[in-house]
C-alpha cells in the first residue's frame, strides 16, 4: 500500500475533481493548498509515479503606450492614408502631416509604412504624395491585431492564427507591444494514480508540530503526527556563492600569503613612470604606442613630486647608463611623457612601485593579482582587460635556479598542469628572461607569462642593490587550465547554469 501525507491526498483528489489533469492554478483553486505545497506534493507523488508534468511555453502579449496610442487614433500610415485619400489622392507631405496633426516622432515612421505596405509613392524632390489607389486600403491584419489588443487587454501568441502571429512579430519589430514568456505546468493523473484513487483515499489531516497545547491537553495521543522523509525529492536550491573565477582568485592569494608573500596594491589609472620608464623601457618602444596602451584624455599628466630623485637616476639611466655600467638608451628623456596618465597595461607597474616603497623589506617577498588593459581584438584567448599575478623577491645570493623553482612551484600546484618547459625570452627589463609554457593532458601547452632577474638599470636607480626575480603571468589561462575551459571569454559571461553547476574548487 502506498504511503501518502495529507498534502499529496488532497492534490490527488483535486485531480480527481479536474478529470485527472489541471493546471497548478486550478488545483489550488480546488485543493485550498499553495503552490509551493502543491509542488512538493508533486515531487513526492511524481517519485511514486502517481503523476506526470506536462510543461508548455506560452507567450503573453499586450499593448505598450505606444501601441494604446496608436489602437485609439489609428496606425501613423492608417492616419496620412485617410487624409491622402480626403485631399484626392495626391498632396503634399507637410499639407497632409497638418491635417490629421501626425506627433513628430511619428512622421517618418508612417511615411516608411505607407511605402512598405504599397499604399502609396512619394516623389522626394518636392515631397509629394500619390495613393496608390482611389480608396483607403481595408484593415490590415496587424491594425486588425492592435484592436484585439486593446479590447481584450492581451492575448496568447501561441493561439493566434498564422496570420496573427505574423502580425505579432510586425508590432514586436515597430515596438508596440510587450512580449512576457511563460510555462504552463500542468499535473495529471497516471495509470497507477487512477487506481489508488479508485481504491479510496480518506484525508487524514497530519501535524508536522508538537504545540504546548497539544501536550498540556494530552490532544498528541489523538493525532497523527507526519514523518520525516529524509529521502523525500526537493526542488533545487541554488544558495549565493562567488563566482568559480572569483573564488579561485582568492584562494590564489591564501596559497600566496602562505608561502610567505605580501601583497602589492596600486591605482589602475597609473603613470608612465612606474608602468614603463621606471621598468628602463624605452620611450620609444613599440609597446608604448597607442595600440598597446590606453592613455587618459582629461587629466593627460600626473604629479611625480614625490618621487623626485627617483625620477633624476631613472632620466640619467635611460640617457647614458648612469652608475649601472650600462650605456643607456642614447636618447633625450621627456619628463613631459613619463607623467603621462593611462590604464595600467601590466601589473610590473606595482613592482616597481613597491621597490621606491620605504616600507620595502630585504630580503622580502611580494605579489599582486592585478587588473590590467590593453587595446586588443577579443578572441578565445584574448581580452582588452585580464588579470595577472605579479610577483618579486628580493633578496641576496638570488639566481635563476630560484626563478625557476617560484615558477614551476606555480604551474604544477596552483595551475595543475602535469609538466612545465621554460624557454628565452626578452624583456626590457629583466635579463636573463625567460618565457613559462606549462602542459596538461587534454589541454595542450599553454603559454603563461614571462619572469627573469631585474636589471640593474631597473633595481639600481630605485636603491635596490641585491638581485630581484621577477614574474608576471596571465591569471586568467591559470584558472582556464585548471577549471578546462578553453575560451577566456567565458570567464566573464554571466552563464548562471554554468556557475551554479560549478563545483567549489
Amino acid at each position: 500500500m502506498v504511503e501518502l501525507r495529507e498534502n499529496e491526498q488532497r492534490t490527488l483528489l483535486a485531480l480527481e475533481k479536474l478529470d485527472g489533469k489541471g493546471r497548478i492554478d486550478q488545483i489550488i483553486e480546488v485543493s485550498g493548498l499553495d503552490h509551493a505545497a502543491i509542488m512538493r506534493a508533486f515531487l513526492s507523488l511524481t517519485a511514486k509515479k502517481l503523476t506526470k508534468l506536462h510543461e508548455q511555453k506560452q507567450t503573453k502579449i499586450a499593448l505598450n503606450t505606444e501601441g494604446r496610442h496608436h489602437a485609439e487614433k489609428g496606425l501613423p500610415e492608417r492616419r496620412l492614408m485617410k487624409s491622402l485619400i480626403k485631399m484626392g489622392g495626391e498632396a503634399p507631405v507637410q499639407d497632409i502631416v497638418e491635417d490629421v496633426a501626425l506627433e513628430k516622432e511619428f512622421v517618418n515612421i508612417g511615411l516608411g509604412w505607407l511605402h512598405q505596405k504599397g499604399w502609396a509613392s512619394m516623389e522626394k524632390k518636392e515631397r509629394i504624395l500619390k495613393a496608390q489607389a482611389d480608396k483607403t486600403p481595408p484593415l490590415d491584419v496587424d491594425e486588425r491585431l492592435l484592436s484585439l489588443l486593446y479590447k481584450k487587454g492581451w492575448a496568447v501568441t501561441e493561439e493566434l492564427s498564422r496570420e496573427m502571429q505574423k502580425a505579432v512579430q510586425v508590432l514586436e519589430r515597430r515596438k508596440l507591444v510587450e512580449v512576457e514568456e511563460k510555462t504552463l505546468r500542468e499535473l495529471e493523473l497516471t495509470e497507477d494514480g487512477w487506481e489508488l484513487i479508485k481504491k479510496g483515499i480518506e484525508i487524514i489531516k497530519e501535524v508536522s508540530q508538537l504545540t504546548p497545547e497539544l501536550i498540556a491537553t494530552g490532544k498528541w495521543r489523538q493525532i497523527k503526527l507526519r514523518k520525516y522523509n529524509i529521502k523525500a525529492p526537493v526542488a533545487n536550491i541554488w544558495p549565493g556563492k562567488k563566482h568559480p573565477y572569483l573564488r579561485f582568485l582568492d584562494e590564489l592569494k591564501r596559497k600566496l600569503v602562505a608561502l610567505g608573500f605580501k601583497e602589492m596594491t596600486g591605482p589602475i589609472v597609473e603613470l608612465m613612470f612606474f608602468n614603463c620608464d621606471g621598468l628602463y623601457m624605452p620611450q620609444d618602444h613599440p609597446a608604448r604606442e597607442i595600440h598597446d596602451i590606453y592613455f587618459v584624455k582629461k587629466p593627460a599628466q600626473g604629479s611625480l613630486d614625490a618621487y623626485k630623485s627617483f625620477l633624476n637616476n631613472v632620466k640619467k639611466t635611460h640617457e647614458n647608463g648612469w652608475k649601472t655600467g650600462s650605456k643607456g638608451w642614447g636618447y633625450r628623456f621627456s619628463v613631459k611623457e613619463t607623467k603621462r596618465l593611462m590604464l595600467r597595461s601590466q601589473g610590473t607597474a606595482l613592482s616597481a612601485r613597491t621597490l621606491m616603497d620605504k616600507t620595502l623589506e630585504i630580503p622580502g617577498k611580494y605579489f599582486s593579482i592585478s587588473r590590467c588593459y590593453r587595446p586588443d581584438v577579443i578572441d578565445k584567448t584574448h581580452l582588452t582587460e585580464f588579470n595577472q599575478v605579479e610577483g618579486i623577491v628580493v633578496a641576496e645570493s638570488l639566481n635563476l635556479r630560484d626563478l625557476f623553482g617560484v615558477l614551476e612551484r606555480f604551474a604544477l600546484e596552483i595551475a595543475e598542469a602535469d609538466k612545465v618547459k621554460f624557454r628565452p625570452g626578452y624583456f626590457p627589463f629583466t635579463e636573463p628572461s625567460v618565457e613559462l609554457v606549462a602542459y596538461r593532458k587534454g589541454f595542450g601547452w599553454v603559454e603563461f607569462g614571462g619572469a627573469g632577474i631585474f636589471r640593474p638599470e631597473v633595481t639600481l636607480p630605485l636603491g635596490i642593490k641585491v638581485p630581484v626575480l621577477a614574474w608576471g603571468l596571465g591569471v586568467d589561462r591559470l584558472f582556464m587550465m585548471k577549471a578546462g575551459i578553453d575560451d577566456i571569454r567565458y570567464l566573464f559571461m554571466q552563464d548562471l547554469e554554468w556557475i551554479r553547476r560549478k563545483e567549489v574548487m
